[in-house]
Order: structure tokens, then sequence, then C-alpha cells
């Protein structure tokens, strides 16, 4: 398989990093430029055919410094904070002056002529105060021009969550400056310049990995009215940013965006995938929602963009759920039905009793099942989806992901790419097989290498210093959020408020500062934050403190916040429901010297991670609690919070954007190729040719030969006859090996040249024991990787003395897990006729299903090898005791299926990341077991120098001893001299002159890393598609062998 960096990534989504903003440069921003001698800067209109600007668009910030910090306490504790208007100031202003000295003029100086502009806007202002409130500082400090507020919390896509409006461009000067013309043919001028309203995680987390994505191409809108754009505008535009940007714009109509993002997605997604179902009237959004239709459209119109510049090869990844239609529309369209595509949710998705509330939830649903591979930010996440997808659309769910029946092509959109692709010779293989999606979770992190270079950046420091005088012998405890309801912020005011009223001796002392992220006007309403804050203000403050200091995002810029996380003495978050909360990462990493707490709310995704179980965890709901907390956070020693500090730290310098990215489009590139393995028609793989193969047998010098037991020398009896038999004496057709299948390995094995080696999943105990016995010569490995048994040399008779013993593959871990894995089972056992566990040594079997017409199929075998057998035998007590009508037993076995389905995801949810399982699923039943154990996994260590086909004497030195699984990768094959990995010569066999791998059998993942061998051969006898050389009916398996045995 190769990797994701011989790719290119196609990354979609709504918005792009960049855009193209009207202007010949970019306006300044207020905390960069003062004017005192002119007026504020007005930023540039949008042309003479520019719309009227709805009512809820973002506010402009303040453009005027204050005299001092007093003035701000001042009016901030006397005025109640309302809705924050254009004037109100940023109390870092009154450091500007001295930041941004003009030539020739000292802070002092500049900043006795600040009074007139602020009594321009009524703020009283003495002379005498300024120049006494102004700090003595180092002048060490070279500085440099303040940046715009940028971040890598995933929330600066959502910071303009009103509407969109005309694009902002940051402080930077443009990289390009262009006219063109709008739609009355007159020309304007534009430039490139950042997006804000760019999803900031996902652009952070691809630029951090921009070594390993050589290639990429950017898929969004532009963020801003494009009505006005003229098609000579668009084409340039069009040009300028797929030759600068990497980036493609979609190009939608204003109105059709606005119903599509205001309406649908934040009153009806919003509210659902964060557990806010509004009351009535607002409810009627989840049921009638018209803006559906744009949202669609907007869909429609991405996937038009990617499916044009679509090359084979090519990754496609769909972000987050403004495109919840896009994988389903690229699947069904021809060019794209075969390509890899990923998606990934950047917010939280709700249990199935809230989502089922939408009414267009099946197809967002099977919209979002037309990838490859679903992300979602944490394992609940990932639990809920596959529980909605199971009871809604009623698909088998698997811990791995979802098995989609029918066809794929999901959204209904009456066009002719549909009907082409319904009459597709694709479109109708896939209706009559389905496919299977994988579903994962891969948390968020940030670009930890590149946030350690921007605080070290002496702006950054003088920053720290001037809130480090501002504040000295205060605690300052920091925050940074919407203010919409789902934030928390006012749950957060108001505990705040509790704790410094049940701790009166900290008023005065303590501080919080919000900054607060734009939202729209009616959701900052429902906020309620406004009232709280002038109440909190209004009974605290004196003259010189103020309990409260409320900032916009806008007016705090990057170096600014970086210094409030770098001198808070704790930092808050109590969202009601997030995703991951990424600014908990930085505020961490920022306290590498003071190493202070962090109080987190437990309904974000970053608290369910181990790694961040050692914040103060809150319930925002509970006020006295998180009132608690802050008290906690505030008081305790500095040991304590250095180790809490550690543990944080540990989480964060791991799970990085770099790993986010690498993982998530690797997995995605690993599920397409096993996807596409399982698509590939069987009649395309040619049948087992052995005039071809024998010569090749016949000279070569070694022979290693790997088949699979199960369902290729053996299908066993899997009638309810045989089992109880087993069941009750332990003999019986399900545990004797047939003669045919000894005679057959006894003459492969009897050829010196040959080292045969049997693949199973049966226990040790039974089958394996009578065929070790009966074949002492051959290798073995049971229980899918967890036991090996190496091969006999010579005719001595000590096992020990000839290396014929079994080895543990798994001593080292932990199987605390098979009790309540069992009690889980037992009680699904209760509920499904005919149903039994069965326990292994190291794994655990559950058998739902044991009546006709597909009970001869278990984990064990290949999951498409049936034989006929009669069930007459008697019936345990779970057992029908009647034959049911074939309708009647289509509903058993569908109960059943439903029934493994539940069963797994729970084992999973409850078991699987404690105790590090995985879950084999087959038709009628599912095998429990270590996750990194395997037969693949078991090859590695008969191929590995040390391993038992190496020396008898020395292997199986146990799974923590040795990367057995990770030996593929070193693995090279000379053309027919053998296998060269390091000074050890790693090798197939005992002797480095091996030069013929056979593998027969069905597990694709083996075959798939053995055709990876120069000189191998893979034969499948599954009747799926298949990644192997060869196909082979496994009836035909014996004869092949006996063939082989006669080769001399």
């Amino acid at each position: 398989m190769s990797s994701f960096r011989n790719h290119r990534v196609i990354i979609a989504s709504l918005f792009l990093p960049t855009t193209a903003a009207l202007g010949e440069s970019s306006p300044p921003t207020p905390d960069h430029h003062v004017a005192p001698d002119s007026e504020p800067a007005v930023p540039q209109s949008n042309g003479g055919n520019q719309k009227q600007q709805p009512s809820y668009r973002q506010r402009q910030p303040g453009q005027l410094p204050l005299v001092s910090i007093v003035d701000d306490l001042r009016s901030r504790a006397i005025t109640p904070l309302a809705s924050p208007q254009s004037d109100i100031p940023n109390p870092f202003t009154r450091f500007v002056n001295i930041a941004s000295p003009r030539p020739g003029a000292t802070p002092r100086s500049i900043s006795a002529r600040t009074p007139a502009l602020s009594n321009s806007n009524n703020e009283s202002s003495s002379d005498s105060n300024t120049s006494s409130q102004i700090p003595a500082l180092d002048r060490s400090f070279t500085l440099l021009r303040p940046r715009k507020f940028q971040t890598t919390h995933q929330d600066v896509q959502h910071s303009a969550r009103l509407q969109r409006k005309q694009s902002r461009s940051s402080s930077r000067r443009p990289k390009s400056v262009v006219r063109g013309s709008n739609s009355d043919g007159v020309y304007q001028p534009w430039h490139i310049s950042p997006n804000t309203h760019c999803n900031g995680g996902l652009k952070n987390a691809v630029d951090s990995a921009k070594g390993r994505l050589p290639r990429r191409l950017w898929v969004g809108t532009l963020g801003s009215n494009t009505d006005g754009f003229g098609s000579e505008m668009r084409m340039n535009i069009d040009k300028r940013m797929r030759d600068m940007c990497d980036s493609v714009p979609v190009w939608i109509p204003d109105g059709e965006f606005e119903s599509c993002y205001d309406e649908f997605c934040h009153q009806v997604l919003w509210p659902c995938l964060h557990y806010a179902v509004p009351d009535a009237p607002k409810t009627k959004y989840f049921y009638e929602s018209a803006s559906f239709k744009q949202y669609r459209s907007v869909n429609q119109r991405f996937a038009d963009v990617i499916v044009e510049n679509y090359h084979e090869g090519d990754i496609i990844w769909v972000n987050d759920y403004h495109l919840l239609l896009l994988p389903g529309l690229l699947r069904s369209h021809p060019k794209t039905a075969l390509a890899p595509i990923g998606f990934f949710l950047h917010v939280a998705f709700p249990s199935s009793e809230i989502f089922r509330c939408l009414s267009v939830r099946d197809s967002l649903l099977k919209g979002v099942l037309g990838a490859d591979l679903v992300g979602f930010q944490t394992a609940n996440y990932a639990r809920h989806f596959r529980q909605t997808v199971s009871r809604i659309l009623a698909y088998e769910s698997l811990p791995k992901g979802i098995q989609v029946e029918g066809p794929v092509a999901p959204v209904s959109t009456g066009g002719e790419a549909e009907t082409e692709w319904r009459e597709s010779a694709e479109g109708k293989k896939t209706k009559e097989k389905g496919r299977f999606v994988d579903v994962g979770v891969f948390p968020m992190g940030i670009d930890v290498n590149s946030l350690r270079e921007k605080k070290r950046h002496p702006e950054v420091e003088y920053w720290v210093q001037l809130l480090r005088q501002r504040y000295a012998g205060m605690k300052l405890i920091v925050g940074r959020d919407k203010l919409d309801e789902i934030q928390g912020v006012r749950h957060k005011i108001e505990a705040f408020e509790h704790f410094l009223k049940t701790n009166p001796e900290f008023q005065g002392k303590v501080v919080l500062i919000q900054v607060a992220l734009q939202t729209t006007e009616s959701n900052e309403l429902a906020g309620g934050v406004s009232d709280v804050v002038a109440r909190i203000n209004a009974a605290f403050s004196t003259l010189t403190y103020q309990p409260v200091v409320f900032l916009h995002v806008q007016e705090v810029t990057f170096s600014q916040y970086l210094a409030l996380l770098t001198v808070a003495d704790a930092f808050m978050v109590t969202s009601l429901r997030e995703g991951m909360a990424l600014r908990t990462h930085e505020y961490v990493e920022c306290q590498e010297e003071r190493k202070r707490a962090l109080i987190l709310s437990e309904f974000t995704g970053t608290y369910s991670y181990s790694g961040f179980r050692s914040c103060f965890a809150v319930n925002p709901y509970d006020t006295r609690g998180t009132a608690k907390a802050i008290y906690q956070a505030l008081t305790m020693s500095d040991e304590e919070a250095a180790s809490r500090w550690q543990d944080l730290h540990n989480h964060v310098v791991t799970q990085t954007a770099q790993t986010f990215v690498t993982s998530f489009l690797t997995r995605c590139l690993r599920a397409h190729t096993e996807h596409a393995s399982l698509s590939i028609d069987p009649s395309l793989v040619p049948a087992l040719d052995l005039p071809r193969l024998i010569p090749k047998y016949r000279h070569s010098t070694t022979r290693l030969v790997f088949v699979d037991l199960e369902g290729c020398l053996w299908v066993r009896d899997m009638s309810k006859s045989a089992m109880i038999e087993m069941m009750r004496t332990g003999k019986g057709p399900m545990v004797e090996p047939p003669e045919a299948t000894i005679r057959v390995l006894e003459k492969m094995a009897g050829d010196p040249k040959n080292e045969i080696w049997v693949l199973s999943g049966l226990p040790v105990k039974g089958a394996l024991e009578r065929l070790a016995q009966r074949v002492p010569s051959v290798g073995i490995v049971a229980e899918n990787g967890c036991f090996v048994k190496t091969r006999k040399i010579g005719n001595k008779s000590d096992g020990q003395s000839n290396g014929a013993r079994w080895i543990n593959m798994v001593a080292n871990l932990d199987f605390a897990w098979k009790v309540p894995c069992i009690e889980i089972l037992n009680y699904f056992t209760e509920r499904t006729p005919g149903s039994f566990v069965e326990e292994r040594a190291t794994s655990v079997v559950w058998r739902f299903w044991t009546g006709p017409p597909d009970s001869t199929v278990s984990i064990d075998d290949d999951p498409t090898i049936t034989t006929s057998t009669s069930d007459t035998s008697p019936t345990t007590t779970n057992a029908a005791t009647s034959s049911p009508s074939s309708e009647s037993q289509h509903s058993d076995r569908s109960w059943a299926r439903r029934q493994a389905a539940e069963a797994q995801n729970h084992i999973f949810d409850s078991l699987g990341e404690r105790y590090g399982l995985r879950i084999i699923p087959g038709q009628n039943s599912f095998l429990v077991l270590p996750n990194n154990i395997s037969r693949s996994t078991a090859v590695g260590t008969i191929l590995h120098p040390g391993g038992p086909a190496c020396s008898p004497l020395g292997g199986g030195a146990g799974v923590g001893d040795a990367d057995y699984d990770g030996y593929w990768s070193s693995v090279t094959i000379g053309g027919g001299t053998g296998r060269t990995t390091s000074s050890t010569g790693g090798r197939v066999s005992s002797a480095a002159e091996s030069t013929l791998v056979l593998a027969i059998g069905g597990d694709e993942k083996l075959l798939r890393r053995l055709n990876e061998l120069d000189d191998a051969e893979t034969v499948s006898t599954s009747r799926r598609g298949t990644d192997a050389k060869w196909k082979l009916d496994p009836r035909e398996v014996l004869g092949v062998l006996e063939t082989l045995a006669r080769v001399r």
C-alpha cells in the first residue's frame, strides 16, 4: 500500500484558508494602527453594487485607545455591559502607543496627546492621571508590529457564525494586488489575504504536515459576498488562487449561501449536534426546514468543483457538518465513484435520540456513509454515530464501522450524474454487494513546535511583562469562548460570582479575563452573558479593580493572547457540549514555565482522553462545584500543580496536529485499499495455474508454505448436532481432523525443501493437539496468532531438544477482560435463541446463529465457505425446537445479527480501549482477542531472523521482545536470491537461500502483505474480491497440495 505522500489531497472545507479581499491593500486593524491626528480608518467598501448588509453583521472593534486602564474600569463598572458596541475600548490599547512609538517620540509624550481622542468618545481623562498610570517598561524589547489574532482552535472557522460577510484582510501585506471587473464591467482592485472564517484548526494542522503533504488542493468558498463579481474577475481569482494558494473557489449565490449557512447549518445542525433541541416555535426547524434545499445545492456545487478538478489517485478529504452530503454525492458520480474519500467531523455528534429529531436524518447519514472513512474527535462521538446509523437506517454497525447495504448513491439529486451512475457497471455492482465504511477516532492537536516559536517572540515577552506589572499581586483566570449558550460562558461567570461571594478574601485579588468569539446577535442574547457581567462588575468593582474584563477576539492580537495564557493562574472552559477544545492545548504549552491549573468541563471531547484527566473537571450546571474547582485551582500547591501539568503536557506533545493529519490520511488510504480489494470482481482474478506454478516450485531450493486449516484443508461440519457432540464429549467431526488432510500434510512435510505452517483460529486443545501429534514436523499457528507450535526437526523424541513446542505469544498480556466479556455475552445469549459462548485460552467466541440456512460457517472458517448439512439433531435449551418457515428463519437470523452487532459495540465500548481488544466478525459468530495479535503478526514471527522458522530452539521471544509486525516494513527480496534485511540477513526460513513463499487461505490482510515479497505466490480461497495473485476453490486445495507433494 502506497503512502499518502504519493497522492494529492483535495481538502474540502466550507471556507478557504485565503480569500480575495477588495481594495488596494489590507485595511489596518485597530490595535495595529493608531492615528492620533486623523479620523479612524474606515474599511474598504465592496463597490457600488454592494448589497446592504444584514443587521446582524459583525460589529467593528474599537478604533481609539484609552487614556488609562482606570477609565476602562470605571466605564465598565458603571455602564451595564450590553452587546459590545464599536466604541467599547480594549484594555490592551493603553499600551499601544508604548508598544509602537512614532519616530522621535517617547511613549509618555505620545500618551499625553491621547486625552483629546478620549474626550471625543465622551471618556473622562486627565493628563496627570495618564502619566501616572504608565508603567516603567523594559526598553530592551524591540517590538514588531502586532499581528492579527489567529489561533489553532477550530472555532476560528465559526468566529463569524453570524453570516457570510465581506472579507476583512489581515495586517499582513497582500501577496498580490490586482484589478478585476465587477458585474457592471467596472474594474475593482482586490488582493489575496487570510480568510478569518476558515477552520483554523484544520488549516494549522495541514500546514504543520506540509512536508508530508507536498501536493494539496483546497476547495471552498471565499467567505465574502460574490454576486457582484463579474465573470472576468472570477476567472482572474480562480487562476491566481490556484497558482498562489493551491485553492479552488466554489462560487455560490449569496442568497443560497446565507440560507444554507445561517438557517440550516446554524439553526438546525449546530444545535442538534450539540444537544440543544430548541423549544417551540423554533422546534419546527428540525422538521420543516425549507433551507435544506439550499444546503443540498451548496453540497452539489462543491461536488461539481471537486469532480472537475479530480485526477485519478487523489485523496478527497471532506470536513465538518456543512458538507455532510458531499461524500455521497462524490461516491455517486462515475468519475469519483472509486476515489478514496474521507470525512471528518470537527464538532460533537449527539446520541441517536437527539439526531433522530431531524426530518432529513436519512439523507444526512447516507451522505456521510459515501466516504471510505468517517472520523470523529472522540470514541463517544464515534459510538453515537454507529448507534444512530444502526437504529435509524437499520444497517449493521460494528466496532470498526458500518456495513452499508444496497445502493451507494444516498442523495436523490435527480440529475444526469445520478442516472449515469445508476446505469453504470459500478453502480449495478455496488447495488448488489453493498460496501463497508470504516469509523475511526482521530483527536486533533496543535502544532507544538510552531507555538513554541511564537511564544518566544519578543513581542509576546513584552506583553507578558506588561500584564504582570498591571496585575501584580492578583490571580488571573483566562477564558476564550463564543458567546452562544452552548459554550457555557454564562455558567462560567455565575460560578465566578459564587466564588467571590463564598470566598471574600479573594475579592479584589482575582480577575476573570474573558475573550469572546463572535456569534450571531440572537445567539449572543440567548447566551445571556451581558447582564451577569454587568451585575458582577457593579457589585465587586472598585476604582482600581474590575473582576470581569470582557474582550472580543478582534480586540486581542495573537501575541497578547499568548501573553494572557502565559501569565494566567488558571484557564477555564465550561462548555455545555464541545469537541476538542484546542485552546486548552495552547494554554498547557504556554504554561511550561508556571505550570498552573486547567479547569475543564467534563462535557468537552478533550476531557474524554486520559491525558486530560489531571485537570479540574467540572459540571458547568453545578455552580457551587465549579466555584469550588476555582478555589482549588488557585490554592493548590506548586508540587500538585506541576504534577497535573506534566500529565496534561504529555498528551499535548503526543497528540499533535501532525499526528492527526498523518493518522487520518493513512487510515483513509488503507480503508480505501481494503474496500477496493473487496469490490474487485472475483472473476477478474485468474484461477491458479498449476502448470505455471510447478516449474517455479520444482526449481526452488527452499519453500515456505502457509495454508489455512479451516475452510481450506478442513471444511468443518458446523451443524448443531456436531456442535452439541463437541460440547458434550469433546469429540466428533468438529474436533477430529480428516485423514485426507493428515496424509497431505505428511507428504508435504516429508520433502526436505519444504517448511509447512498451518494457520488456524482454533484453540490449542482439541483438534490442533491431535494434528500436532499426528504430524509433528508441521508448524502450527493457533487462535489467530496467540500460540505458535514450532516444527519438529529430525527423529529425536524429546520435544524440547528438537524445537517442537508450543509458544505463548501473549504471555505478557492482561486477560482480566475475559470475565466481564463473558458476562456481557451471557446476557445476549439469554436473549438470542440458539447462541452460545465458547471460551478459549486467549480469546472468546460468541456463536450467535446455529440454525439453517447458514449454520455451516463459523468465525474460524472462511466466511464464504458453507457445506450442506441437515439439522436433525436434538436441540439445547436455547435452540429452536422445530423447523421454522423460511420467512421465520430470516427474521430470526436478522434478530441474531442485530444482537451480535449490539454485543460487539458493547464489548468494544466498555472493554476495547481499556484492554486493547479487537473483534473479528463472521457470518454466524465473532471472535474477541487482543488487539496486536493476528495471523499476520504470527507470520511475522516466523519470518523474523530470531523467529521459530529460523531457529527452532530460540524462537518465540514473545510479543514484548520484538516487533514482529513491524518486520514487514524491513523485508526486501532480491530477484530470486532470497530475502535480505539487516546484518543478520533476515529471511523467510531457516536458510537464506529460500526463494519461494506459497500462501493459500482467506486472510486478505496476510495475503496483501505477502504480495509485497517478490518471490511470493498468494492464492485466495475466498469468493470475495482479493489482492491475491491467484484464486482457488477451497474444495480443490487438497488436490493442489497432493500434486505439489509429488513434485521432486
